[in-house]
């Protein structure tokens, strides 16, 4: 194999050891851990877009050249930089269409700070930035369609709650707020101000609307799992187990300021990974 088409496999590898599932991802047969390396590293290279701070035209743009080269990549053109995730495309059938979700979701995020979306946008957003996701992954653990379809959405929700509840302090200061509009109102805030909202006493009641949701995810995706092949679940299963931990974890901190930030030590990962990658 060429170094033109290695270079590009490595970066993604690399780009995946900082992850905190790197290990998770490790543990897959090569062809599929390589692909699970290039989705993840798309991912990150939009999400940092999306993160940094320089003007939001330059972002938007830097955006729709990822689109131009995700259409590239179906042409049949791949840029030579993404011939690994090409590659991936090709063998496990990956859908243009979630590439591109991943992408508008992104998209959401540079257009506007978030702030106290409805519930109908919050939902559009966590199905665009990780339920969209889990679909390019099931595809790639080899689950059944339907099931893996079922898995991505309710799995994905269930992550994509448990980052915006552990992020609630560090999305305010760069000032997102992605707890939904009815949850805030039901909770008798009024305010949109990510600030002042995370400093409400009611801040709790806004966040318990959100956490029976991820509850209600993660149950439908621990049945959905309990029913698939052991093999085609063992990645999403570790990911599942901690990050229902950390979960719980924050259940158990609360939600009132000064909110304790909330991470799995490295012990407990390994713990998960021997559970369900060894045992």
């Amino acid at each position: 194999m060429s170094a033109v088409t290695d270079e590009p496999a490595a970066e993604a590898g690399r780009r995946a050891s900082g992850s905190s599932f790197y290990l998770a991802m490790r543990i897959m047969p090569k062809a599929q851990r390589e692909a699970m390396f290039e989705i993840y590293s798309f991912c990150r290279k939009v999400d940092d877009i999306a993160d940094e701070a320089g003007p939001r035209d330059v972002r938007l743009d830097q955006l729709r050249r990822w689109r131009a080269d995700i259409n590239a990549i179906y042409a049949g053109t791949p840029p030579p930089q993404l011939s690994g995730l090409a590659r991936a495309v090709r063998a496990f059938d990956l859908q243009r269409e979630d590439f591109l979700a991943v992408i508008d979701g992104m998209e959401m995020d540079v257009v506007s700070n978030i702030r106290a979306p409805d519930l109908a946008t919050f939902d559009l957003y966590c199905d665009r930035v990780a339920s969209a996701v889990g679909r390019l992954s099931v595809r790639v653990f080899g689950m059944e369609k339907q099931a893996g379809l079922a898995l991505a959405h309710h799995l994905g929700r269930a992550l994509q709650i448990t980052n915006i509840l552990r992020d609630l302090d560090e999305d305010a200061a760069i000032g997102r707020l992605y707890l939904p509009r009815e949850a805030l109102i039901d909770a008798g805030i009024t305010t949109n101000d990510p600030a002042t909202v995370l400093a409400s006493p009611a801040i709790g009641h806004a966040c318990a609307a959100l956490t029976v949701r991820a509850e209600r995810h993660f149950a439908e995706a621990e049945a959905i799992m309990a029913r698939s092949a052991r093999r085609t679940v063992r990645t999403p299963r570790i990911m599942a187990t901690a990050y229902r931990m950390i979960f719980d974890q924050m259940i158990a901190r609360g939600w009132q300021s000064p909110r304790r930030p909330v991470r799995l030590r490295r012990w407990q990962f390994l713990w998960i990974l021997l559970r369900y990658a060894i045992l």
